[in-house]
Parts: C-alpha cells; sequence; structure tokens
C-alpha cells in the first residue's frame, strides 16, 4: 500500500549550496538522506516528493554549515499481510523466487510457489510443475499474496514473504487456467442438477396422473 506522509527534520545546507534556491537544495538533500530508507510503521521511503516550508537558518560555530527545519512531504510504500501484490520475478533460486514489488523485493518460497511437486531447473534459471506444467522464469510478471512483513531499518534487512500456491495467484496464464475450472460444474453439482431434473419430471408425471383420474371421476 502506497501512502504520503507530511514530515519534518532539520537540514544541514553546506556552504557549497548558499546562493542558490534554498527549498530545491534542501529537497535534494531530503533525497540522498531519506530514499531507500525503511520505517517500521510507515514503510520503505519510495521518494520525497517535495518541501513545503522552511524555518529560519541557524549556524554553530565552528560548522560552515546552516541548519534550517523543513517540512516535507514523502511517498512510502508499506506491504500490508494479506494484501494482494503484483510485481515481476527478479531472481530464481533453489529455495525461492524473489519478486520485486515497487520498491522492495519478497521472497516466493519454493514450498509457496505451486500446490504441486516442483522442480528447480538451474539450467533456464526456472521451476516447474511436475503435474500442471506450469513454470516460472526470471523477469516473469506474477500476482501474490503478501503472508508475512519484517520491516527494519534498511531495505536490505527486512524480509516480505509471499505466496503464489492459493487459486487465482501467480502467472496471468495460470489465474485464467484457474477462473476456467472454476466456471465449470462440478461433477457434484451435475448430478444434483440431474436429480432436480428427475424429480421435477416425476412430479410432472404425478400431477398428470392425478388430473387424469379427476377428469375421469367427474365424467
Amino acid at each position: 500500500m502506497y501512502t504520503m506522509h507530511t514530515l519534518s527534520d532539520t537540514v544541514r545546507v553546506p556552504p557549497t549550496e548558499f546562493g542558490g534556491q534554498l527549498k530545491k537544495s534542501i529537497l535534494g538533500l531530503l533525497q540522498e538522506e531519506y530514499e531507500g530508507l525503511v520505517d517500521e510503521d510507515l514503510g520503505v521511503v519510495v521518494s520525497v516528493n517535495s518541501v513545503n516550508e522552511v524555518g529560519s537558518g541557524k549556524v554553530i560555530p565552528g560548522d560552515g554549515g546552516a541548519y534550517y527545519k523543513a517540512d516535507f512531504k514523502a511517498l512510502f510504500y508499506k506491504p500490508e499481510v494479506q494484501e494482494i501484490v503484483e510485481g515481476s520475478v527478479s531472481e530464481i533460486t533453489e529455495f525461492g523466487a524473489f519478486v520485486r514489488i515497487g520498491p522492495i523485493e519478497g521472497l516466493v518460497h519454493v514450498s509457496q510457489i505451486l500446490d504441486d511437486y516442483i522442480n528447480h531447473d538451474a539450467k533456464s534459471k526456472s521451476f516447474v510443475g511436475k503435474k500442471t506444467n506450469r513454470k516460472i522464469s526470471a523477469e516473469d510478471t506474477v500476482t501474490a499474496r503478501v503472508v508475512t512483513v519484517s520491516l527494519k531499518g534498511t531495505i536490505s534487512s527486512s524480509k516480505i514473504g509471499l505466496t503464489m500456491r492459493q487459486p487465482f495467484l501467480g502467472k496471468d496464464e495460470w489465474i485464467f487456467s484457474d477462473e476456467k475450472q472454476a466456471k465449470k460444474p462440478s461433477a457434484e453439482s451435475k448430478g444434483k442438477a440431474k436429480e432436480e431434473k428427475k424429480d421435477k419430471k416425476a412430479d410432472s408425471e404425478k400431477k398428470d396422473k392425478t388430473d387424469k383420474k379427476e377428469k375421469e371421476g367427474k365424467k
């Protein structure tokens, strides 16, 4: 989930930035400092979009820079447990597939790729289902569900767990196949429909016989 938040911080503007556009300089410094950081509550900082207000500058003896308090807007991305996400497979390893979702990667463990026994093909860097023959490789676009979220100070130390084992997840062709299968009436529903049809026919024949008897009785 993407959200926009307004934050405040004190920014040190170095002497080399003096004389330029202050807000522009502060925006660049904030982008360099914040983008890619992770907040456990808010998520990953995708971008610092704008600087709203800048306070009066302060100087510290012995420091050539000037310090400004600034309010700025930043875009965050925080995956939520049970959220459905779309991403691109960035890497295939023997223990699973890494999927890039926004600014961060999640791992689909090998046990969560398919509801099928799967083989890891190291040569083609792919996984293939034994029964379904479904295949997933690097750069494939997939749909997955978030099952675990552990956000820490940096992207590299944060961990996102994903699953594609449930119906209507995975590659587009898998989802299309699942949808077609779901629309097919099951053997049980076919049997029930057949029985209902048979019962209706029996009721109709019984009613016809009753009506015939009533007519004969009136005669």
